[in-house]
């Protein structure tokens, strides 16, 4: 007999289709329970012991306590040894601890409205030279066009003025404008003395006078005649968290002593007029601007100061070929000077990253994030199971990050590789996009954004991350001491914090 059409089965199975977990269960909850679980297990298991021995020191009598008593006078000479053995220890711990290193403030430059230069007018300065061919104008326009960089960035007089002027008197005058600018700010902003810093260190890249530019800055503020100074050149965009490390270690060994810490690069005998398509990248990405940083090591100054310094961790790839080449200043076929960027640029930094996380991780990471990458290590080498590698998550580490402004691809590749939010890469592309790539000083552009956004809080973490020929890569982990108003702050983005962040676009077209 044929079946009815539409008619109910009289049984029904039960579908084989499992629930989906994911829907049922919020794995976020699941995950943060388990990181609590981890980083608070030794109180956890630790309350029970606890509660044990309260519980038997509530049955002591009187008499019990005046008998532990008796008993400590009887063995007296055991009680002063015991007593005088604690206190040694603890004063050859507290002996052995280093010297806080404290960061008082720090200041950003912000160049004149004059020097600003419109990506429109960058491309008519490129094509008024007559210097570059037809071919490489329109790369630099694609460039630009594709760089985040957005109609407000600055330049040098002696870059943007018809026919430019790069000479060694420009270069300086430069230089003297974006160091004593943000010195000055920086004084103003503390209060403290030329005549109190003890330690004096400046780092530019590629723009190295004789006398230096550290003596410049001596010379200029009448700085003491027993100071130790130093002028960093050949570094690179990391340099400046070098010139950090380098003052956090001299400071371990002068106490009460202020370092001053200079990061800038200079534009004016750096620019390149030949045709060479890997030394013209920089011309689009490089702008204008430099940073002064106040340090101490003296504990009066906690009160006062903004971060402590936490960690410095240095990655060198110098010894590998690739990693060595891939970015050098050097002559093209016409011999004209310009800097290099390899291709491998990109691998090359991203290798280095790995290298530098695998150390820093361990000192930051919560034990919950460490025992899964472990776990997941141990699954692929040693039990050689085909698991994805298991990326640690840095932002149950820090609360804010700072990324070298180097330009949008490596943003890009950041954001992926440490599965960052929009959020956090905020300040690194609103730097990126208002004063474009400044090298070494970037980091501090970036902090200066996030404190105008009033996100910085008491005990929050910054990690700063920089990259830098040679190859390199450095980090630097700052704790905020205090919460920062941003109503009393004075950076370059004051006036203008409320129109960030904006939109830019993966191509943002040129009109002519």
């Amino acid at each position: 007999m044929a079946e009815t059409k539409g008619k109910t089965p009289l049984l029904t199975y039960p579908s084989r289709n499992l629930p989906d977990f994911k829907k049922s269960v919020k794995l976020k909850y699941v995950k943060l329970g388990y990181h609590y679980l981890i980083t608070h297990g030794m109180y956890i298991f630790l309350l029970p012991l606890l509660g044990l021995t309260f519980a038997h020191m509530s049955t002591f009598s009187l008499q019990d306590l005046h008998d532990l008593w008796d008993h400590l006078c009887f063995n007296l000479i055991s009680t002063i040894l015991c007593s005088t053995l604690l206190v040694s220890l603890s004063t050859a711990y507290f002996l052995s601890q280093p010297r806080p290193v404290y960061l008082v403030n720090f200041s950003c430059y912000k160049p004149e409205e004059a020097r600003k230069c419109p990506r429109e007018t960058f491309m008519d300065r490129t094509r008024a030279l007559g210097l570059f061919s037809q071919e490489n104008i329109k790369f630099q326009r694609k460039i630009i066009e594709r760089s985040g960089l957005g109609e407000s960035t600055y330049l040098p007089e002696a870059v943007i003025r018809v026919p430019p002027n790069p000479s060694m008197e420009e270069a300086r005058k430069e230089a003297k404008m974006v160091m004593f600018g943000a010195i000055d700010e920086l004084f103003a902003k503390t209060h403290v003395k030329p005549k109190d810093i003890g330690i004096l260190i400046v780092n530019c890249s590629l723009f190295n006078p004789t006398p230096s530019l550290s003596s410049m800055v001596v010379n200029h503020y009448k700085l003491r005649g027993n100071i130790i100074s130093y002028n960093l050149g050949g570094m690179g965009c990391s340099a400046g968290l070098i010139s950090i490390d380098l003052a956090k270690d001299l400071l371990q060994v002068h106490p009460n002593t202020y370092a001053l810490v200079i990061s800038m690069e200079n534009i004016t005998l750096n620019w390149y007029f030949g045709n060479s398509r890997s030394m013209l990248v920089s011309n689009c990405l490089f702008r204008m601007g430099g940073a002064a940083i106040l340090l101490s090591n003296r504990r009066s100054d906690h009160r006062c100061s903004k971060y402590q310094l936490v960690h410095t961790v240095r990655t060198h790839k110098g010894a590998d070929d690739k990693c060595f080449s891939c970015v050098t200043q050097e002559e093209d076929p016409m011999g004209k000077v310009g800097v290099s960027l390899s291709k491998e640029l990109m691998a090359v930094a991203g290798d280095a990253l790995k290298t530098n996380i695998t150390t820093l991780g361990p000192l930051v990471l919560p034990l919950s994030e460490q025992l899964l990458f472990f776990a997941t290590l141990i699954g692929r080498k040693v039990l050689k199971r085909k698991i994805k590698p298991y990326i640690p998550d840095f932002k149950l580490a820090f609360e804010h990050f700072c990324i070298h402004a180097g330009g949008r691809a490596v943003l890009d590749e950041l954001e992926k590789n440490l599965q960052l939010s929009e959020w956090h890469m905020e300040p690194s592309r609103m730097t990126l996009y208002r004063f474009g790539n400044t090298s070494s000083s970037s980091l501090w552009y970036e902090l200066a954004y996030a404190e105008s956004k009033g996100r910085i809080k008491k005990g929050d973490r910054t990690w700063q991350i920089a990259f830098g020929s040679g190859f390199k890569c450095n980090s630097a982990v700052w704790r905020a001491l205090r919460a920062v108003n941003p109503a009393e702050e004075k950076n370059p983005w004051m006036h203008e914090i409320d129109n960030f962040p904006v939109e830019v676009p993966k191509v943002a077209e040129l009109r002519s």
